[in-house]
């Protein structure tokens, strides 16, 4: 009998790609560049410039009353964290690609240039759009030939979070990252106004050590699970100034799993769906929002409590990386003798995680070609032992930039530690 899996492994796609000149934008009229931070509606203070962590945003000319786009499809080279790369397809030389943003009533014209080796097509998560320009190869259009330029056009009719991605052979094409972010801001918002306005695309990636490229058919055991590309410790923070008001938008683009992103410190609401927004009097409280497969999420807050605050998906697995998947369970396990009689054999072997994993990273054992530690990376007080979906959220009461601030200075006593035997003996605690 051939498997499913053995049968999609014997038609594997081949490698390389095609290099194309970049398109020439149509029209006569002189062309205006432009992106989120030096729109008109921008500088108006219509909206606040969306900020995409480790991802660009794609430039724009406005000709012939259209924002005009060229995204390509191309192999790209990405690094996922530090001591982890690999082969992907992303747009514009990024994975993910770059995140569009425009404005609800824009008119926007997008060429798309197909430097894979396969055919693709672009779909449009989520916009309100002609069927004609809906993406889906074969049923709305021709696919992209490699070597081809298609051109879509249509006007933005619903403001929100969307995303965007390859309709063509997807569990490949998106496994491998052909994945991005479509911001359309309202033409008249309602509501606060937002200080920080924040987007994340989660994803997962089956990624073996020593291998070169992620594995598009895995189907359950995901091993790299990112941010806008990125798994901790190369997530970059989201920094806000004490008393802002902050907006962040989750999009899931990820081939199997939900992600409930638990953010410490505060409480917030659910404004948004991938529908629109939420009528205030329906907007939930949560601490933990769930984002499903194929959908997208938006909450705010106001940043009223300094510090660094944790930000991660609650499925524990996915706030980790590569090496904990695949590890017998050993928890509890006495493995002093095995350790005695396998070290006469190999005298640096030692049984790991019969305390758990926490240990592992501590070790400073050498990874596997390719491959990243497990968990975490050193924090200002110990070793953070989380990796993936994992990120952090960083108020400051002043700010003179919104760079990284560095690590927060607790006020005095308000930081956690050891409980002297005076403190101890006074409350009646007894050891």
């Amino acid at each position: 009998m051939i498997s499913r899996r053995n049968m999609m492994i014997s038609g594997a796609i081949a490698s390389g790609a095609l290099l194309l000149n970049g398109v020439q934008s149509r029209g006569d009229a002189p062309a205006t560049t432009g992106d989120s931070t030096s729109t008109r509606e921008a500088a108006s203070g219509q909206y606040t410039p969306v900020v995409v962590p480790n991802t660009k945003k794609l430039p724009w000319k406005m000709i012939d009353g259209a924002k005009v786009f060229h995204l390509i499809a191309e192999e790209v080279d990405h690094e996922f964290a530090p001591g982890l790369k690999a082969k992907c397809w992303g747009y514009n030389g990024s994975v993910h690609g770059p995140a569009i943003e425009a404005v609800e009533g824009d008119n926007v014209r997008i060429f798309v240039t197909n430097r894979l080796p396969a055919a693709t097509t672009v779909h449009w998560h989520g916009l309100l759009l002609p069927n004609g320009m809906d993406g889906v190869s074969g049923l709305n259009q021709k696919a992209i030939a490699p070597g081809e330029t298609f051109i879509y056009e249509f006007a933005l009719r619903n403001a929100g979070t969307h995303m965007y991605h390859s309709h063509h052979d997807e569990m490949t094409q998106m496994g491998l990252g052909l994945t991005g972010l479509f911001i359309v801001h309202p033409k008249k918002p309602t509501g606060p106004k937002v200080d920080r306005d924040f987007a994340l695309l989660m994803h997962e990636w089956r990624i073996d050590a020593d291998t070169s490229r992620p594995n598009p058919l895995e189907m359950v055991e995901f091993n790299v699970l990112t941010f806008n590309g990125k798994a901790y410790p190369a997530t970059e923070p989201l920094v806000a100034k004490r008393g802002e008001r902050v907006r962040i938008r989750f999009g899931n683009l990820g081939p199997m799993d939900h992600h409930p992103i638990h953010l410490h410190g505060y409480t917030f609401k659910l404004t948004e769906t991938d529908g629109g927004p939420i009528p205030e009097s329906a907007q939930w409280p949560l601490v933990s929002v769930l984002v499903p497969v194929g959908e997208t999420r938006t909450i705010e807050f106001v940043a009223d409590e300094p510090g660094d605050w944790a930000m991660h998906c609650h499925m524990t697995h996915h706030a980790m990386n590569q090496m904990g998947h695949g590890t017998p369970n050993v928890t509890g396990v006495d493995a002093a003798a095995i350790n005695k009689a396998v070290g006469n054999l190999l005298p640096m072997y030692m049984t790991m995680g019969e305390n758990g994993m926490a240990e592992m990273p501590l070790m400073k054992m050498d990874n596997p070609a390719n491959s990243v530690p497990m968990l975490g990376a050193p924090g200002k007080h110990d070793y953070i032992t989380m990796g993936g979906m994992f990120t952090v959220l960083k108020v400051r009461e002043n700010l003179a930039s919104y760079e990284d601030p560095g690590d927060y200075e607790n006020p005095p006593g308000t930081l956690a530690g050891k409980a002297s035997d005076e403190a101890m003996k006074r409350n009646g605690i007894q050891i």
